[in-house]
């Protein structure tokens, strides 16, 4: 029975652990998170919008120092009316692909922190599901560990620098703040916002997230379990507007 405890304990150790760099964005770890989103309030028709973001996170040693972090959204939507009597689209959106390199270990009280360039790839199947613009920016982050939080700012901006010429430049910031509590027995709360300003159309878009998360065993394969409600606090007039939904399943593949 004391052999029993004993691994049932090193086991939601682990867990907790995994759970605890789940949270930090640059992480050295595997992870392959399918992210559904739903949001309503778009447009005069009050237009809605369901999202599946796969967003592999793929970390790479590139000496005793440094690791590169790569971090890819892969869109795939459908929507109905999200710009008037628009009807329904469904396909691929555009693609960001974010590139991190940061220190293998953390510095002083625990910061982390990465930095290196963002690229916005035109992937979309449908006009009114991408921007038909190529762009590219800066992207950075940084975190502080004090126990059981996590507190942190990623950011980046995106210029277009080439595209369809009948579309509007692309000239955008997103800033992201976040602060995660994770338990002992692999629970994640989580705050966070995914502001972005368009300097282009002068107009903020600014939701909030909160989120529960509980990493859990299939098998031995770690997946993280997230649900949450997301709140619009400020939005263009086309919207989106009032509550959302968020859900993600995460595939965890440590070393």
């Amino acid at each position: 029975m004391a052999f029993v405890m004993a691994g049932s304990a090193a086991a939601d150790d682990s867990n907790a652990d995994l759970a605890k760099q789940l949270s930090n964005p640059v992480a050295p770890l595997t992870v392959l998170p399918f992210q559904f989103n739903y949001d309503r309030g778009y447009g005069p028709q009050k237009g809605d919008q369901l999202q599946l973001n796969v967003q592999p996170i793929i970390p790479f040693n590139l000496n005793a120092d440094w690791n590169l972090i790569t971090r890819t959204i892969v869109s795939i939507e459908q929507q109905s009316d999200i710009a008037g009597p628009s009807g329904d689209q469904f396909g691929l959106g555009d693609t960001l692909l974010s590139l991190f390199v940061s220190p293998v270990d953390s510095g002083v009280d625990g910061l982390i922190w990465g930095a290196g360039p963002v690229f916005l790839l035109p992937t979309a199947t449908d006009d009114l599901l991408g921007t038909e613009k190529w762009g590219a920016g800066p992207t950075g982050v940084f975190a502080l560990e004090h126990g059981p939080w996590t507190t942190g700012l990623l950011a980046n901006h995106v210029w277009s620098y080439a595209g369809a010429e009948d579309r509007s430049r692309i000239s955008t910031t997103m800033t992201q703040p976040f602060i995660s509590y994770n338990t002992r027995s692999a629970w994640t709360f989580s705050l966070t916002s995914e502001a972005e300003y368009d300097w282009v159309g002068e107009d903020w878009i600014v939701p909030i997230d909160f989120t529960v998360g509980k990493l859990v065993m299939a098998g031995r394969q770690p997946i993280s379990l997230t649900l949450g409600a997301r709140y619009w606090a400020t939005a263009p007039d086309n919207g989106p507007e009032g509550w959302g939904l968020r859900a993600v399943v995460s595939f965890v593949f440590p070393k």
